[in-house]
């Protein structure tokens, strides 16, 4: 079992049913699931960047990730609907908590003059988008390998219904808040 989600069972859930008063353990906020999303607006001239970007992602987060491509054309960006413009993984379950147990501890200490991350990052309806900007804080990622230097984003999806739910949640799992 993951560090986190037996913490999360032995004393987060215990400790938001005290802050929250809530009457049955099911009402506790939960992760339900992480998505990464890499945009990738230069694959439109370099197709190759594409390719080593889906195999990063696939090595940061242990799941092949799945192509997305443009819903529709935008003449500006020379973009035509159906183009493939990025890529993204939706982690559950295990693969999940091992994930938010590498990007708390390992990946983002790693963060050059890193003061935590923005409280602003919330939806209304209790999800948290943290962005990145480099893959290379993530230990699979080899530096010699890389080409280009790409950011993501990562989506932390919680049952919570409001958002100081979410941020409780967040915080007691570990989430580094800038204060």
């Amino acid at each position: 079992m993951s560090d986190i989600l037996k913490r999360y069972r032995e004393e987060i859930v215990p400790a938001m049913m005290k802050t929250f008063n809530y009457g049955n353990v099911m009402e506790v906020p939960k992760l339900e699931k992480i998505v990464v999303n890499m945009g990738l607006g230069e694959a439109l001239e370099n197709a190759r960047i594409l390719d080593t970007s889906m195999e990063e992602l696939s090595r940061i987060t242990g799941q092949r990730p799945v192509l997305t491509r443009a819903r529709k054309s935008i003449a500006n960006f020379k973009l035509r609907e159906g183009n493939p413009i990025g890529c993204r993984v939706t982690l559950r379950r295990k693969r999940m908590y091992d994930f938010i147990y590498r990007l708390l501890n390992i990946a983002l200490p790693r963060v050059r003059d890193f003061k935590g991350v923005s409280t602003r990052g919330f939806d209304g309806r209790g999800n948290y988008t943290l962005g990145i900007r480099e893959q290379l804080i993530f230990p699979e990622v080899n530096y010699d390998d890389v080409e280009k230097i790409k950011g993501m984003n990562i989506t932390i999806v919680t049952s919570a219904k409001t958002d100081e739910e979410a941020r409780e949640l967040l915080d007691l799992i570990g989430l580094p808040f800038r204060k």
